[in-house]
């Protein structure tokens, strides 16, 4: 491992931190763990980010970057704007993602709530979603994907807290992976909307 310090970006160690968090939960998480994860020693993370704390907050930072760099690699790998939504919803978390490492990640977040830094975080990171599920609505009702009269900032709350609690559902139920759970709420939620529901419904028997 000698040499490696020197050559072990920021992002990496953010990395290892992200992975760590999902096995130990907010008591077990230590810069040491983090610091073997990456093969480098503790006091080279205190040397970055001063703290446990700092690492954690830079975590924070740069998922509201990430979100937004999501949602455009999202965009440019799909014509549709709902295609592109659901990508964007269902790889927001890996399929072999465990539901313990789930609720461990949910442990942090709910730490963050009574820690005045972190929860501005996490709120712009909620605020970055909500800003890429806006455009990508608004767009597939310009393009037709959904009803003209929509609501699109309505439409934009439903869809969040929908994905929301379809992640609080599996991690209590543990039927199918999260991404995919993530998906059949959006799916869900976007069904009313699709543009010939209207006209088609009103044939069909009740």
């Amino acid at each position: 491992m000698a040499g490696r310090p020197r050559g072990t970006d920021d992002s990496a160690i953010l990395d290892a931190a992200a992975r760590v968090m999902g096995r130990t939960g907010p008591s077990g998480l230590t810069l040491a763990l983090i610091a073997a994860e990456v093969g480098l020693v503790p006091a080279t993370l205190v040397q970055r980010f001063g703290s446990k704390r700092g690492l954690l907050l830079a975590l924070s930072a740069r998922t509201v970057v990430d979100t937004d760099a999501s949602a455009a690699r999202a965009r440019a790998a799909h014509d549709s704007p709902l295609a592109a939504l659901d990508a964007l919803v269902k790889d927001q978390w890996p399929a072999e993602l465990a539901p313990e490492e789930y609720a461990n990640h949910l442990a942090f977040l709910c730490g963050d709530l009574t820690d005045a830094e972190a929860r501005a975080h996490a709120l712009a990171t909620h605020r970055a979603q909500d800003r890429a599920t806006t455009v990508l609505l608004a767009e597939a009702v310009d393009r037709g994907e959904l009803r003209a009269d929509v609501d699109v900032t309505a439409l934009t709350a439903t869809v969040q807290a929908a994905v929301t609690g379809a992640g609080l559902l599996w991690s209590l139920d543990h039927r199918s992976t999260l991404p995919e759970r993530r998906r059949a709420a959006l799916h869900a939620v976007l069904a009313p909307y699709a543009p010939d529901r209207a006209a088609a419904g009103s044939a069909r028997p009740r």
